[in-house]
């Protein structure tokens, strides 16, 4: 028997659930640099509510992912503040065909976050070459990772 969730929370929250449900394999998925912090998640937007595709013009679909990405400046006490910047990227497959991730920036909140989709075959490695701007960050903070993207 299959169970679905519902997701009737901001964006950025809902994905860290699905992403805390659905990749233990990975616990932290983000990378430092100096007070910086770039989080990332990738997923098939077959994943998403139609609610939630729709509040955020992201297209359902078993061959449409999503790639979504937040920078977050460590402050006083260590506490993590979203930041806003810049994010811009690609996305390689295993035959190394490249394709530009288009971002968009989506304010919620005290939120920030970039999303860009893609198409990707079941099963197929992609390797995301990502790079991230802040203001005040001392350089371009690039992330690389590489997923295999499976749908249920």
């Amino acid at each position: 028997m299959k169970t679905r969730i519902v997701f009737r929370l901001p964006l950025l929250a809902a994905l860290a659930i699905l992403l805390s449900l659905a990749a233990p394999v990975q616990a932290a998925q983000f990378v430092q640099f100096g007070d910086y912090q770039v989080h990332y998640s990738v997923f098939p937007s077959s994943l998403l509510t139609p609610e939630v595709a729709a509040q955020y013009n992201i297209v359902r679909s078993k061959s449409i992912g999503v790639v979504n990405v937040s920078i977050l400046k460590e402050g006083d006490h260590g506490r993590l503040k979203p930041v806003s910047g810049q994010v811009e990227g690609q996305v390689v497959n295993d035959i190394q065909q490249q394709r530009i991730l288009g971002f968009r920036r989506i304010n919620e909140g005290n939120a920030i976050y970039y999303i860009a989709e893609f198409q990707f075959i079941d099963g197929e490695l992609l390797t995301f070459e990502l790079e991230a701007n802040a203001p005040g960050a001392p350089d371009t903070m690039p992330v690389r990772v590489a997923q295999t993207l499976l749908n249920d």
